[in-house]
């Protein structure tokens, strides 16, 4: 690998063309903040196509990780090309992904027409990696029909999604208990599809009738939000749940549809705003913060102010910097 990576015109050509190990190379530059970041962005600005993102989130033990793997399968069926972020959790040694894409869905390991990618959450609120949106926008540049986020699955910090996806589809399974945190986690009220996996297993109707009773004292939408029963170990309900996906998808306008992507480049942005600060404020002598640090202590500043303060000095730091265009983590 080169020490400068690779350029633009070799991102744009090779992505376009849909060469899964340029997309590989491409996804782990942003992750990695490589020094051929830069060239990703350059080489997918103005070239997305408009895949169909689709959150797939939900409490843990759900079965997340086997409902997409069927539900990719039953996309492939119907001819579409899948990219899937897998938001795994991250090694508190290394901060990598513990799960591997290998283990995950190694039935689509040899079909060209899906492209599988484990990225580690790193202790990011939301249930999200701070790349994701970028992923997102690489995996659409590169033509993928469906691009399919599968959270980590930590429950009530994974309102984030509605922030990046088309369409939100949240997970359940008898005897979880599931179905009341999820109403009071406030996850009910992002769903578009609500599943019931694992629905060969007991008390499945009783979850049903909760989550059914949950939706009716929701907010009014146009969309009526529908339950599917699911199966993974057999692809049970899983063409009513890629029937019910493009359905919602087609209810979304071409503003929708145009918001959903400004709003993966609002959170880009800030997200990366907020690593931009983290890093200089580390760089913001140690001396300068215990002395702020002792003015709170001492009733002199108040605590707002005291951050507020310390945050101008990071990006006092930052201004400095002038040759840093990249910073890494």
């Amino acid at each position: 690998m080169r020490k400068k990576g690779y350029s633009s015109e070799y991102y744009e050509k090779e992505l376009a063309e849909g060469n899964r190990v340029a997309l590989a190379r491409a996804i782990t530059a942003i992750e990695s903040n490589r020094a051929d970041a830069s060239s990703v962005f350059r080489a997918i600005n103005g070239k997305l196509t408009g895949s169909h993102v689709v959150g797939i989130t939900g409490a843990p033990g759900a079965g997340k990780s086997t409902l997409v793997n069927a539900y990719v399968a039953e996309l492939r069926k119907r001819g579409r090309t899948v990219g899937v972020i897998a938001i795994d959790p991250s090694s508190p040694f290394s901060g990598g992904a513990i799960l591997g894409d290998r283990i995950r869905m190694s039935e689509h390991g040899a079909d060209d027409g899906v492209f599988v990618r484990s990225l580690a959450a790193r202790g990011h609120l939301g249930g999200l990696s701070k790349a994701t949106a970028h992923v997102v926008d690489i995996m659409d540049a590169a033509g993928m029909d469906v691009v399919i986020i599968e959270t980590v699955g930590t429950g009530q910090s994974e309102v984030e999604i509605m922030e990046i996806a088309d369409t939100v589809v949240v997970v359940s399974a008898p005897g979880l208990g599931d179905e009341i945190q999820a109403v009071k986690a406030g996850i009910l009220e992002i769903a578009d599809i609500m599943v019931v996996n694992k629905a060969d297993m007991p008390h499945v109707d009783s979850t049903y009738r909760q989550l059914k009773d949950a939706i009716s004292f929701g907010p009014a939408r146009a969309w009526k939000v529908p339950i599917v029963k699911t199966i993974s170990t057999n692809g049970e309900g899983f063409k009513e749940l890629a029937d019910l996906a493009e359905a919602h998808f087609q209810t979304l306008d071409a503003v929708e549809r145009k918001n959903a992507a400004i709003n993966r480049m609002h959170k880009v942005i800030t997200t990366t705003a907020t690593h931009f600060l983290k890093v200089w404020l580390k760089t913001v002598s140690e001396q300068e913060i215990n002395q702020l640090s002792a003015q709170v202590l001492r009733g002199d500043l108040g605590l707002e102010q005291a951050s507020r303060m310390a945050a101008n000095l990071a990006v006092d730091t930052g201004k400095l910097d002038t040759k840093n265009q990249r910073v890494k983590s």
